[in-house]
């Protein structure tokens, strides 16, 4: 291989610069990491010609034998990573070497403190993918070829990780890569073939292609110079086809980071065989933290997919509902045929066999998380609780074990952060108690402190206090659990059922006959502004309250609706009031009906406020305010 053309000088982007600026002047402890990263690319270039190869065998080009090698120089200070994957284009080496474009790399730009100490630190987590190279290297060089491409359009790239790198046309006769790292002074040990086995058997003994490094062995006096033999040193066997027996977790933990190039341990896992009718391997996991486009439901998103050990697609979304898009892992089919498609595979009947299997595996598996471990199951319902949420509407079969899987702040809560299950808030539920209550609002402060609430709070029960955008679209899904419905407490005529004696219910029943002139008269002072006038049973300490008919869409749904641009159905809400309030007293003898009207609309717009709704006349409700507070000062 020789430089020859097309040789060029150009400066790397800002956000590398700054990376390989702390790599080079950083002092980290745990430098291996590099060998990790770059067999990891090394790996993914071998699968991406796998796949390529399914449509186009021509790219073999007579070299079908795939592998990793590392050899060493320890006279020229030198290690070599190489492979015979995919290869690179001129174009691709100027966009992937020169270009920050790794989701996990730009994350790890986004965590930088400026302290070098902990930056320097954050390296061992992320890895940084091909730039953890300048780690260890003062130099990096790169001689690559794409996969049917001629020879005379191989690419060199090299650079001193000073800003800027050189980059021109080769000849190179072999497919694939070959990087070639100039050791700083100092880093002598990676050129000692020992240590080298020993990173490899640590950090990459489960990539499913051999690894090979120079055998070790004895020269003769007759041998002017030994012939170089290599040996392979990892298991070079796919991961999730061996018994469970044999793996540690420490090995399941690396094989996560090598497949999504996470830096953290994931939460949980699971790794499953299947023979039978349908016969397939799977190794899903839950990662630790939520990637940045969890909420785009159109980005790429599923398990990792081979056929037969052959790897087929990258995100195979076909065999996971769209509420467990978080999932990661590998999906190994023996029912499938090696030229699948995304096509295909939304029409395959055994795709929809895998699924609901599938699904109800990982459902296994967060249940006993949830049970096992309840403080990383808080962890991961922070992370993933809103997109669980979406469970019971897409996924009508699983709706009862979802939902014992959701979590909600109540009124038994310190603070927002408490959570519960839904299976704990009915064990901790009075015998009389036949419903689970809830309220939706947009904070935790705000529902906490709903006037809906008096009455629970003065009978001791605990509500359920829903306050992500999802909820209330959530609950319209989730009629019941363990056969005991939902009641939304700021919805319709509340009924308490067992919770009120039947001298309660008829001392309300009086109570509000008794005020039925009051009620009629309240609604002609409001006139449209409400579909009803009513005396409250929920309320104890305040005046009024807004209840939401039975059929209504809820403030969340409108505000949703709303910020969508979609037309929302008129309603208006209900008008209860507490006939022992003393300003319902006040109010009740007022007999001037103008002076009425306006209290009466005073009321309306606190109630209204109370609820976590915007008031329509805000100027209306000041100036009212504002003259009641002088009548009252003369």
């Amino acid at each position: 291989m020789s430089v020859e053309t097309q040789k060029k000088t150009m400066g790397f982007q800002a956000e590398v610069k700054q990376l390989l600026h702390l790599m080079i002047h950083s002092l980290y402890s745990n430098k291996e990491i590099f060998l990790r990263e770059l067999i990891s690319n090394a790996s993914d270039a071998v699968d991406k010609l796998r796949f390529e190869v399914l449509s186009k065998p021509e790219l073999l080009e007579n070299n079908a034998t795939l592998k990793i090698r590392i050899g060493f120089d320890k006279s020229s200070k030198t290690v070599m990573i190489e492979d015979n994957g995919i290869g690179m284009s001129r174009e691709d080496a100027i966009t992937h070497l020169g270009t920050i474009a790794k989701s996990g790399t730009v994350d790890f730009m986004k965590n930088l403190s400026g302290d070098q100490k902990k930056d320097s630190q954050l390296i061992g987590q992320f890895g940084v993918g091909f730039y953890s190279a300048f780690i260890v290297a003062d130099k990096v060089e790169v001689f690559s070829r794409c996969g049917g491409l001629d020879s005379s359009k191989g690419v060199y790239w090299s650079s001193k990780g000073d800003g800027e790198f050189e980059v021109a046309t080769i000849h190179k006769a072999d497919r694939g890569t070959r990087i070639v790292l100039h050791l700083k002074a100092g880093e002598d040990e990676f050129t000692n073939g020992y240590h080298l086995r020993n990173i490899i058997k640590k950090y990459s003994d489960h990539i499913a292609l051999p690894i090979e490094l120079p055998k070790e062995r004895e020269t003769t006096e007759s041998e002017e110079k030994p012939i170089q033999e290599w040996e392979v040193v990892n298991r070079a066997s796919a991961l999730w086809t061996r018994p469970r027996t044999e793996l540690k977790d420490e090995e399941y933990q690396e094989f996560y980071k090598h497949i999504t190039h996470d830096y953290e341990n994931p939460l949980t896992w699971s790794h499953n065989k299947v023979e039978g009718k349908l016969e397939y391997s799977s190794l899903l996991y839950v990662p630790a933290r939520a990637p940045f486009d969890l909420y785009q439901r159109e980005a790429p998103k599923g398990p990792k997919l081979y056929v037969q050990r052959v790897f087929v697609m990258d995100q195979a979304e076909s065999f996971l509902p769209m509420y467990l898009r978080f999932i990661k892992g590998v999906i190994d089919s023996s029912d499938l045929s090696l030229n699948v498609s995304r096509e295909i595979l939304q029409k395959d009947p055994i795709i929809d066999s895998m699924k609901s299997a599938l699904t109800k595996r990982v459902l296994d598996m967060l249940e006993k998380l949830a049970k096992n471990n309840p403080k990383k199951y808080k962890d991961f319902w922070k992370n993933f609780g809103q997109v669980m949420k979406e469970g019971p509407a897409e996924d009508s079969s699983n709706k009862e074990k979802i939902a014992s899987l959701l979590r909600f702040a109540s009124t038994r809560a310190q603070d927002g952060e408490q959570v519960l299950s839904l299976t704990e808030y009915l064990a901790s539920a009075p015998e009389s108690q036949n419903k689970i209550y809830y309220l939706t609002g947009e904070t935790y402060a705000q529902v906490k402190n709903s006037p809906h609430l008096e009455v629970f709070r003065k009978k001791n029960i605990e509500v359920l206090l829903l306050t992500d955008r999802i909820d209330e679209w959530l609950m319209s899904y989730l009629n019941e659990f363990d056969g005991i419905a939902f009641i939304d407490v700021a919805r319709g005529d509340l009924d308490l059922g067992n919770l009120d004696s039947e001298e309660e219910k008829k001392k309300a029943e009086e109570v509000a006959k008794s005020k039925e002139s009051l009620a009629e008269r309240i609604k002609i002072a409001l006139d449209d502004a409400v579909s009803e006038v009513r005396v409250s049973h929920r309320l104890t300490d305040s005046p009024a309250i807004l209840a939401i008919g039975k059929q209504d869409l809820g403030i969340q749904m409108r505000q949703i609706l709303e910020a969508s641009g979609q037309k929302i159905p008129d309603s208006k809400p209900i008008f209860e009031f507490n006939p022992a309030h003393p300003l319902i007293e006040r109010l009740s003898g007022e007999q001037n009906e103008e002076r009425f009207r306006e209290l009466s609309y005073i009321l309306f717009d606190q109630a209204t406020l109370a609820a976590g709704d915007s008031l329509k006349d805000p100027v209306a409700y000041v100036s009212r305010l504002n003259k009641l507070l002088v009548e009252l000062s003369v």
